[in-house]
């Protein structure tokens, strides 16, 4: 069954979000590397046990802001969803997520495996820094 003109126009609204969400977790894990990086070379250099304990931080505040953008592209994703099938009755260009909400939503994609693969390993090395420093 062919979609029509608004139905279509409306889809590539949510694609171009979507694609925007990624992009901007993305751009979240290359300042998270960079960030840590750079807490850690110093700490360690200069055996520095306060910057090491405080490099988590950052790792965490980017752990929960990725797990944000993973969350809110999802959204967009099943909202693309119901808007693609032609039997559902959604009004043009309504961007309304709330449908696809759940409970603990940015928790459950901040421990998704794509996350925790990424920024655990950073938590661990910054675990291991502070344990070197001291």
């Amino acid at each position: 069954m062919a979609l029509d003109e608004v139905r279509i126009r409306h889809l590539e609204m949510i694609q171009t979000i979507v694609t925007r969400m990624a992009g901007n977790s993305f751009l979240i894990k290359g300042w998270s590397l960079t960030v840590t990086g750079a807490l850690l070379a110093y700490a360690v250099g200069n055996e520095e046990s306060a910057v090491a304990l405080v490099s988590i931080l950052p790792v965490l505040a980017f752990w929960i802001m990725d797990g944000y953008f993973l969350y809110q592209e999802r959204l967009f994703r099943r909202l693309y969803d119901r808007v693609r099938r032609p039997e559902e009755d959604i009004a043009p260009f309504h961007m309304d997520v709330a449908p696809g909400r759940e409970k603990a939503g940015v928790l459950r994609a901040a421990v998704s495996p794509t996350l925790s693969i990424f920024y655990g390993p950073l938590l661990v090395a910054q675990v291991v820094a502070l344990l070197v420093v001291r």
